[in-house]
C-alpha cells in the first residue's frame, strides 16, 4: 500500500511588512543604508543621482527624436537637454538632496552630536 505523503513542517513566518517599517526608519532604501552617510556623502550622492537623471532622461530624449527623425520629422536634437534632460535632472537632484539632507539632519539630532 502506497504512503501518504506528509506536508513539510510548517516555515516560521517572517513580518515583512515590520521589516519594511524598520528599514524606513533606519534611513535604508531598497536595502542601502542611507541614514548613515556623512554631510560630503550625501551631497556626493545627491549630486551623482542628479546626474544619472539627466543623462538616462536626455538618452529616453534621443530615442524618441531618432524615432521621429525616422519618421521624416524635422528636429532639434538641442531640445533633449533643454527641454528633457535638464529639468529631470534638477528634480532629481533636488529631491535627492532635500531627502538625503532629512536623514543627515535627523541622524545628527538623535545622536546629538
Amino acid at each position: 500500500m502506497p504512503s501518504i505523503p506528509t506536508p513539510p513542517a510548517a516555515q516560521p513566518q517572517i513580518d515583512l511588512g515590520a521589516e519594511r517599517a524598520a528599514a524606513a526608519r533606519r534611513g535604508t532604501l531598497l536595502g542601502i543604508p542611507m541614514g548613515e552617510l556623512g554631510w560630503f556623502q550625501s551631497l556626493l550622492i545627491g549630486t551623482a543621482a542628479g546626474f544619472a537623471a539627466f543623462f538616462f532622461a536626455t538618452f529616453c530624449g534621443i530615442v524618441v527624436c531618432l524615432f521621429l527623425v525616422a519618421r521624416h520629422h524635422t528636429i532639434d536634437f538641442a531640445i533633449t537637454y533643454r527641454v528633457v534632460g535638464f529639468p529631470v535632472g534638477i528634480t532629481v537632484l533636488a529631491l535627492a538632496y532635500i531627502y538625503l539632507g532629512q536623514l543627515w539632519v535627523r541622524r545628527k539630532l538623535h545622536r546629538g552630536v
